[in-house]
């Protein structure tokens, strides 16, 4: 983790996961899935199995399925042809939490710099914020795509930071999976972790989190987690 110290005076800038944070996207993300695999064989992919990878970049997942399931199309090929199944998906419309909703707006009325960085496609993230009412406030995002390693390597939130021309320390995350605050861990990033599986609450990536909403979206609060991010001060 590096180990750079945040500075008392410096404004704070904030990074968003987009899936499981944001918006729930993964019913998308899981039906996707679904048909990508029953299309090449393997026709009984479920949601558990799906919520092993909540938080992994989709690259990553499709290259563990690639094997686990004995596929012999390219990693590439599975790829391109998940995110054409997505993209119809989100195009249909993807739910923002009410919360996480609240928190943009307060966030972006304050004039704190903000940023999506997610394990998706850079399609995708552009595909799901155009589909919603946080479009217009958060233009800067980076996908995995961009970047040498996905989560829990902390490469997505350092290329965030620099995108921000922010200092890693000054910046906070906002993160559902465990690989994803492991990730802001990894990057000398404070985190505020809501998981988007509950039951992952005690796993140790979380209990490095500076916030934790134990309950997940359902215990998210915008204004706790605004007073927390700024220090309870006006900006």
């Amino acid at each position: 983790m590096l180990e750079r110290m945040s500075s008392p005076s410096a404004r704070p800038a904030v990074v968003f996961d987009l899936d499981g944070t944001l918006v729930d996207s993964e019913p998308h993300y899981y039906e996707a899935g679904r048909q990508l695999l029953a299309a090449h064989g393997v026709p009984h992919f479920s949601w558990e199995e799906h919520s092993r990878f909540i938080g992994i970049g989709t690259r990553e997942t499709l290259e563990t399925l690639r094997r686990v399931h004995g596929l012999t199309t390219p990693v590439d090929e599975l790829l391109a042809e998940k995110n054409r199944l997505y993209l119809q998906l989100a195009h249909s419309g993807t739910e923002v939490f009410p919360e996480m909703r609240k928190l943009v707006e307060r966030l972006h009325s304050a004039g704190v710099p903000l940023i999506v960085a997610s394990g998706s496609s850079r399609a995708a993230i552009d595909a799901v914020l155009g589909a919603t009412s946080l479009d217009a406030l958060l233009p800067l995002r980076v996908s995995a795509e961009e970047v040498a390693h996905g989560k829990p390597e902390p490469d997505v939130f350092l290329e965030a930071a620099r995108r921000l021309d922010a200092e890693p320390a000054d910046c906070v995350v906002l993160e559902d999976a465990t690989p994803g605050a492991e990730a802001a861990h990894r990057a000398g990033m404070r985190c505020v972790a809501i998981p988007y599986v509950p039951a992952t609450a005690e796993d140790p990536a979380f209990a490095k989190a500076g916030l934790l909403f134990a309950g997940g979206q359902r215990a998210f609060d915008a204004q706790e987690t605004y007073d927390w991010i700024t220090g309870g001060t006006s900006l």
